[in-house]
Protein backbone atom coordinates (compact mmCIF):
# COMPACT_ATOMS: atom_id res chain seq x y z
CA UNK A 1 0.00 0.00 0.00
CA UNK A 2 1.18 3.56 -1.02
CA UNK A 3 1.63 5.92 2.13
CA UNK A 4 -0.14 8.86 0.63
CA UNK A 5 0.53 10.92 4.22
CA UNK A 6 2.51 14.60 4.42
CA UNK A 7 5.56 14.97 5.70
CA UNK A 8 3.85 17.58 8.32
CA UNK A 9 0.77 14.22 9.22
CA UNK A 10 4.14 12.00 9.27
CA UNK A 11 5.33 14.38 11.60
CA UNK A 12 2.27 15.15 13.56
CA UNK A 13 1.33 11.38 13.77
CA UNK A 14 4.68 10.50 15.47
CA UNK A 15 4.02 13.39 18.12
CA UNK A 16 0.49 11.72 18.47
CA UNK A 17 1.92 8.05 19.46
CA UNK A 18 4.83 10.14 21.59
CA UNK A 19 1.93 12.01 23.12
CA UNK A 20 -0.28 8.42 23.49
CA UNK A 21 2.73 6.80 25.00
CA UNK A 22 3.17 9.76 28.29
CA UNK A 23 -0.24 9.87 28.87
CA UNK A 24 -1.01 6.33 28.98
CA UNK A 25 2.40 6.12 31.19
CA UNK A 26 0.82 9.17 33.77
CA UNK A 27 4.17 10.59 32.94
CA UNK A 28 3.25 14.86 32.98
CA UNK A 29 7.13 15.71 32.25
CA UNK A 30 7.20 13.19 28.78
CA UNK A 31 3.90 14.75 27.70
CA UNK A 32 5.14 18.07 28.06
CA UNK A 33 8.36 17.44 26.32
CA UNK A 34 6.74 15.65 23.15
CA UNK A 35 4.50 18.67 22.84
CA UNK A 36 7.18 21.20 23.09
CA UNK A 37 8.99 19.26 20.58
CA UNK A 38 6.82 18.75 18.12
CA UNK A 39 6.46 22.94 18.06
CA UNK A 40 10.11 22.76 17.81
CA UNK A 41 10.17 21.10 14.77
CA UNK A 42 7.69 23.46 12.92
CA UNK A 43 4.28 21.54 13.29
CA UNK A 44 1.81 23.82 13.19
CA UNK A 45 0.11 24.94 16.54
CA UNK A 46 -3.39 23.70 15.59
CA UNK A 47 -2.62 20.64 14.65
CA UNK A 48 -1.02 20.48 17.73
CA UNK A 49 -3.92 21.44 19.53
CA UNK A 50 -6.45 19.67 18.14
CA UNK A 51 -4.98 16.95 15.91
CA UNK A 52 -2.25 15.42 18.82
CA UNK A 53 -3.40 16.49 21.91
CA UNK A 54 -6.91 16.83 20.55
CA UNK A 55 -6.60 13.17 18.78
CA UNK A 56 -4.98 11.68 22.23
CA UNK A 57 -7.84 12.55 23.95
CA UNK A 58 -10.40 10.99 22.02
CA UNK A 59 -8.13 8.12 22.08
CA UNK A 60 -8.17 7.81 26.14
CA UNK A 61 -12.19 8.26 25.72
CA UNK A 62 -12.59 5.30 23.42
CA UNK A 63 -10.02 3.26 25.61
CA UNK A 64 -12.09 3.63 28.76
CA UNK A 65 -15.04 2.67 27.14
CA UNK A 66 -13.50 -0.33 25.62
CA UNK A 67 -12.43 -1.02 29.39
CA UNK A 68 -8.79 -0.83 28.20
CA UNK A 69 -8.03 1.91 30.73
CA UNK A 70 -9.20 2.20 34.29
CA UNK A 71 -11.38 5.22 35.38
CA UNK A 72 -8.12 6.59 37.64
CA UNK A 73 -5.86 6.25 34.23
CA UNK A 74 -9.14 8.67 32.47
CA UNK A 75 -8.45 11.01 34.95
CA UNK A 76 -5.00 11.14 35.00
CA UNK A 77 -4.29 11.12 31.59
CA UNK A 78 -7.10 13.99 30.95
CA UNK A 79 -5.25 16.16 33.77
CA UNK A 80 -2.19 15.88 31.56
CA UNK A 81 -3.76 16.53 28.61
CA UNK A 82 -4.98 19.54 30.45
CA UNK A 83 -1.76 20.92 31.60
CA UNK A 84 -0.12 19.93 28.28
CA UNK A 85 -2.77 22.61 26.44
CA UNK A 86 -1.70 24.97 29.39
CA UNK A 87 2.01 24.63 28.37
CA UNK A 88 1.25 25.12 24.68
CA UNK A 89 -0.26 28.52 25.25
CA UNK A 90 2.62 29.76 27.41
CA UNK A 91 4.94 29.03 25.05
CA UNK A 92 3.36 30.70 21.91
CA UNK A 93 3.33 34.70 20.92
CA UNK A 94 0.23 35.83 20.45
CA UNK A 95 -1.45 37.79 17.58
CA UNK A 96 -2.71 41.06 18.19
CA UNK A 97 -6.63 40.45 19.16
CA UNK A 98 -8.26 41.85 16.13
CA UNK A 99 -11.15 39.42 15.34
CA UNK A 100 -13.24 40.52 18.31
CA UNK A 101 -14.47 38.85 21.77
CA UNK A 102 -15.49 35.52 22.48
CA UNK A 103 -16.62 34.06 26.13
CA UNK A 104 -16.30 30.09 25.91
CA UNK A 105 -18.11 28.42 28.09
CA UNK A 106 -19.12 24.72 29.40
CA UNK A 107 -23.11 24.38 29.56
CA UNK A 108 -23.37 23.99 33.77
CA UNK A 109 -23.35 20.65 34.76
CA UNK A 110 -20.48 19.58 31.81
CA UNK A 111 -17.13 18.67 33.60
CA UNK A 112 -15.76 17.96 30.12
CA UNK A 113 -13.80 20.75 29.65
CA UNK A 114 -11.09 20.21 27.11
CA UNK A 115 -12.90 20.53 24.18
CA UNK A 116 -13.77 24.06 25.21
CA UNK A 117 -10.25 24.84 26.37
CA UNK A 118 -8.84 24.20 22.96
CA UNK A 119 -10.80 26.21 21.33
CA UNK A 120 -10.21 28.94 23.68
CA UNK A 121 -6.65 28.37 22.65
CA UNK A 122 -6.98 28.18 18.78
CA UNK A 123 -9.47 31.43 18.74
CA UNK A 124 -6.45 33.35 20.31
CA UNK A 125 -4.18 31.75 18.20
CA UNK A 126 -6.42 33.35 15.29
CA UNK A 127 -6.40 36.91 16.94
CA UNK A 128 -9.96 36.89 18.88
CA UNK A 129 -9.53 38.13 22.36
CA UNK A 130 -11.07 35.08 23.95
CA UNK A 131 -12.60 34.92 27.87
CA UNK A 132 -12.15 31.27 29.34
CA UNK A 133 -14.60 30.22 31.94
CA UNK A 134 -14.04 26.51 32.06
CA UNK A 135 -16.18 23.73 33.24
CA UNK A 136 -19.90 24.00 34.72
CA UNK A 137 -20.52 27.56 34.49
CA UNK A 138 -24.06 28.43 36.09
CA UNK A 139 -25.84 30.20 33.85
CA UNK A 140 -26.42 33.73 36.07
CA UNK A 141 -22.47 33.45 36.04
CA UNK A 142 -22.50 33.43 32.47
CA UNK A 143 -24.84 36.22 32.24
CA UNK A 144 -23.42 38.28 34.13
CA UNK A 145 -20.07 37.77 32.62
CA UNK A 146 -21.59 38.59 29.22
CA UNK A 147 -23.09 42.39 30.97
CA UNK A 148 -19.58 43.05 32.32
CA UNK A 149 -18.24 42.11 28.76
CA UNK A 150 -20.43 42.43 25.72
CA UNK A 151 -18.57 39.91 23.69
CA UNK A 152 -19.72 39.46 20.10
CA UNK A 153 -20.54 35.59 20.48
CA UNK A 154 -20.65 33.17 23.18
CA UNK A 155 -19.63 29.50 22.44
CA UNK A 156 -21.20 27.19 24.21
CA UNK A 157 -19.67 23.38 24.87
CA UNK A 158 -21.54 20.54 25.89
CA UNK A 159 -20.78 16.84 25.81
CA UNK A 160 -23.63 15.03 27.94
CA UNK A 161 -26.93 15.28 26.26
CA UNK A 162 -28.47 15.13 29.84
CA UNK A 163 -27.46 18.46 30.05
CA UNK A 164 -29.53 19.48 27.28
CA UNK A 165 -32.70 21.22 28.98
CA UNK A 166 -30.03 23.22 31.10
CA UNK A 167 -28.54 24.40 27.26
CA UNK A 168 -31.39 25.31 26.07
CA UNK A 169 -31.63 27.85 29.23
CA UNK A 170 -28.71 29.36 28.86
CA UNK A 171 -28.98 29.74 25.26
CA UNK A 172 -32.22 31.63 26.01
CA UNK A 173 -30.27 33.88 29.03
CA UNK A 174 -27.21 34.29 26.42
CA UNK A 175 -29.79 36.01 23.92
CA UNK A 176 -31.88 37.73 26.02
CA UNK A 177 -28.56 39.51 26.79
CA UNK A 178 -28.35 40.68 23.04
CA UNK A 179 -25.65 37.62 22.81
CA UNK A 180 -25.78 35.07 19.73
CA UNK A 181 -24.41 31.78 20.63
CA UNK A 182 -22.81 28.78 18.89
CA UNK A 183 -22.84 25.70 20.53
CA UNK A 184 -20.52 22.56 20.26
CA UNK A 185 -20.09 19.12 21.29
CA UNK A 186 -21.56 15.25 21.01
CA UNK A 187 -24.89 16.94 23.20
CA UNK A 188 -25.82 18.61 20.48
CA UNK A 189 -26.59 15.37 18.46
CA UNK A 190 -25.58 14.18 15.09
CA UNK A 191 -24.55 17.48 12.42
CA UNK A 192 -25.81 19.34 15.36
CA UNK A 193 -29.52 19.09 15.37
CA UNK A 194 -30.52 19.60 18.84
CA UNK A 195 -28.41 22.98 18.36
CA UNK A 196 -31.23 23.78 15.80
CA UNK A 197 -34.04 22.94 17.70
CA UNK A 198 -33.08 24.93 20.80
CA UNK A 199 -32.13 28.15 18.77
CA UNK A 200 -28.06 28.41 18.16
CA UNK A 201 -27.24 30.72 16.00
CA UNK A 202 -24.76 28.38 14.80
CA UNK A 203 -23.28 24.79 15.41
CA UNK A 204 -19.59 23.41 14.52
CA UNK A 205 -18.73 20.08 14.66
CA UNK A 206 -15.13 20.92 15.77
CA UNK A 207 -13.27 23.62 17.07
CA UNK A 208 -11.36 23.88 14.15
CA UNK A 209 -14.69 24.45 12.20
CA UNK A 210 -16.17 26.45 14.93
CA UNK A 211 -13.24 28.99 14.94
CA UNK A 212 -13.20 29.01 10.99
CA UNK A 213 -16.75 29.92 11.05
CA UNK A 214 -16.21 32.76 13.39
CA UNK A 215 -13.68 34.00 11.57
CA UNK A 216 -15.65 34.35 8.72
CA UNK A 217 -17.87 37.57 10.94
CA UNK A 218 -20.06 37.81 13.33
CA UNK A 219 -23.08 35.47 13.81
CA UNK A 220 -26.48 36.97 13.49
CA UNK A 221 -28.27 38.45 16.91
CA UNK A 222 -31.48 38.14 15.65
CA UNK A 223 -32.79 33.85 16.10
CA UNK A 224 -35.66 32.05 15.27
CA UNK A 225 -35.32 30.42 18.57
CA UNK A 226 -38.20 29.33 20.52
CA UNK A 227 -38.73 30.15 24.11
CA UNK A 228 -38.26 27.28 26.44
CA UNK A 229 -42.12 27.15 27.28
CA UNK A 230 -42.98 26.66 23.33
CA UNK A 231 -41.75 23.30 22.57
CA UNK A 232 -45.01 22.27 21.69
CA UNK A 233 -44.52 18.19 22.91
CA UNK A 234 -43.64 19.64 26.48
CA UNK A 235 -47.26 20.67 27.02
CA UNK A 236 -47.98 17.09 28.53
CA UNK A 237 -45.48 17.83 30.96
CA UNK A 238 -44.01 14.22 30.91
CA UNK A 239 -40.85 15.73 30.91
CA UNK A 240 -41.12 17.51 34.54
CA UNK A 241 -42.72 14.56 36.08
CA UNK A 242 -40.00 12.49 35.18
CA UNK A 243 -37.41 14.45 35.50
CA UNK A 244 -38.96 15.07 39.26
CA UNK A 245 -39.67 11.74 40.20
CA UNK A 246 -35.90 10.31 38.43
CA UNK A 247 -34.90 9.69 42.12
CA UNK A 248 -38.03 7.38 43.27
CA UNK A 249 -37.61 5.80 39.55
CA UNK A 250 -34.44 4.43 40.23
CA UNK A 251 -35.24 2.87 43.39
CA UNK A 252 -38.47 1.31 42.15
CA UNK A 253 -36.34 -0.38 39.18
CA UNK A 254 -33.31 -0.90 41.29
CA UNK A 255 -35.66 -2.92 43.62
CA UNK A 256 -37.57 -5.04 40.61
CA UNK A 257 -34.41 -6.14 39.08
CA UNK A 258 -33.71 -7.58 42.16
CA UNK A 259 -36.63 -9.60 41.88
CA UNK A 260 -36.12 -10.64 38.85
CA UNK A 261 -32.51 -11.16 38.44
CA UNK A 262 -31.41 -12.82 41.67
CA UNK A 263 -27.64 -13.13 41.27
CA UNK A 264 -27.73 -9.37 41.83
CA UNK A 265 -28.36 -10.39 45.46
CA UNK A 266 -24.39 -11.06 45.70
CA UNK A 267 -23.50 -7.93 44.15
CA UNK A 268 -20.75 -6.17 46.49
CA UNK A 269 -21.47 -2.84 46.98
CA UNK A 270 -19.92 -1.40 44.12
CA UNK A 271 -21.55 -3.42 41.35
CA UNK A 272 -24.91 -2.08 43.57
CA UNK A 273 -23.63 1.49 43.37
CA UNK A 274 -23.08 1.02 39.48
CA UNK A 275 -25.84 -0.62 38.91
CA UNK A 276 -28.13 2.47 40.51
CA UNK A 277 -25.45 5.07 38.76
CA UNK A 278 -26.41 2.76 35.26
CA UNK A 279 -30.54 2.99 36.13
CA UNK A 280 -30.35 7.20 37.14
CA UNK A 281 -28.62 7.48 33.71
CA UNK A 282 -30.93 5.57 31.83
CA UNK A 283 -33.58 8.23 33.89
CA UNK A 284 -31.74 11.18 32.96
CA UNK A 285 -31.42 10.36 29.06
CA UNK A 286 -35.12 9.37 28.99
CA UNK A 287 -35.85 12.90 30.45
CA UNK A 288 -33.42 14.23 28.43
CA UNK A 289 -35.60 12.40 25.09
CA UNK A 290 -38.66 13.68 26.59
CA UNK A 291 -37.46 17.02 26.13
CA UNK A 292 -35.99 17.56 22.65
CA UNK A 293 -38.77 14.75 21.68
CA UNK A 294 -36.47 12.44 19.88
CA UNK A 295 -36.05 8.66 20.55
CA UNK A 296 -32.33 8.34 19.32
CA UNK A 297 -30.98 10.12 21.63
CA UNK A 298 -32.19 7.46 24.16
CA UNK A 299 -31.73 4.73 21.64
CA UNK A 300 -28.10 5.74 20.95
CA UNK A 301 -27.94 5.62 24.53
CA UNK A 302 -29.24 2.42 25.82
CA UNK A 303 -26.54 0.86 22.33
CA UNK A 304 -23.43 2.47 23.99
CA UNK A 305 -24.44 1.68 27.75
CA UNK A 306 -24.96 -2.29 25.89
CA UNK A 307 -21.36 -1.96 24.53
CA UNK A 308 -20.10 -0.56 27.61
CA UNK A 309 -21.49 -3.06 29.87
CA UNK A 310 -20.12 -6.20 27.53
CA UNK A 311 -16.53 -4.86 27.44
CA UNK A 312 -16.49 -4.98 31.29
CA UNK A 313 -18.35 -8.31 31.59
CA UNK A 314 -21.51 -7.52 32.50
CA UNK A 315 -24.31 -9.05 30.20
CA UNK A 316 -26.14 -6.31 28.42
CA UNK A 317 -29.01 -8.12 28.28
CA UNK A 318 -29.38 -7.21 31.93
CA UNK A 319 -30.27 -3.55 30.59
CA UNK A 320 -33.78 -5.04 29.03
CA UNK A 321 -35.62 -5.76 32.22
CA UNK A 322 -34.32 -2.44 33.42
CA UNK A 323 -36.32 -0.68 30.40
CA UNK A 324 -39.12 -3.21 31.40
CA UNK A 325 -39.90 -2.14 34.47
CA UNK A 326 -39.27 1.45 34.08
CA UNK A 327 -42.22 1.15 30.96
CA UNK A 328 -44.39 -0.22 33.61
CA UNK A 329 -43.58 2.63 36.43
CA UNK A 330 -44.41 5.08 33.41
CA UNK A 331 -47.64 3.26 31.67
CA UNK A 332 -49.37 6.36 32.11
CA UNK A 333 -46.92 8.70 30.28
CA UNK A 334 -47.75 8.06 26.62
CA UNK A 335 -44.31 9.67 24.98
CA UNK A 336 -42.05 8.02 27.44
CA UNK A 337 -43.97 4.45 26.90
CA UNK A 338 -43.24 4.58 23.41
CA UNK A 339 -39.46 5.99 23.72
CA UNK A 340 -39.31 2.99 26.11
CA UNK A 341 -40.31 0.51 23.90
CA UNK A 342 -38.07 1.92 20.88
CA UNK A 343 -35.53 1.98 23.11
CA UNK A 344 -36.18 -1.79 24.07
CA UNK A 345 -36.32 -2.44 20.27
CA UNK A 346 -32.78 -0.62 19.23
CA UNK A 347 -31.27 -2.68 22.16
CA UNK A 348 -32.90 -6.12 20.82
CA UNK A 349 -31.36 -5.89 17.57
CA UNK A 350 -27.95 -3.86 18.98
CA UNK A 351 -27.37 -7.31 21.06
CA UNK A 352 -28.75 -9.97 17.94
Amino acid sequence: MTDTASPAQSTASTYYDRLWDAVIAIDERRAVDTVLAALEEGVDPETVLLDVVGGVQRRIGAAWAANEISVAQEHAATAINERVVVTIGGQLPRPQQTRGRVTVACVDGEWHALPARLLAEVLSLRGFHVDYLGAQVPAPHLITHLHRTSPDVVALSGSIPTRLPVAHATITACQSAGVPVMVGGAAFGPGGRYASLLGAQAWAPDARAAADRLAQGPLPRTSSHQPIDDLPHLADQEYTLVSRTSTQLVRTVFAGLEERLPEMRDYTDVQRQQTARDLADIVDFLAAALYVGEGSLLNSFVRWTADILAARGVPAASLTPALSLLAAELRDFPRATSLLASAQAALAAHLS
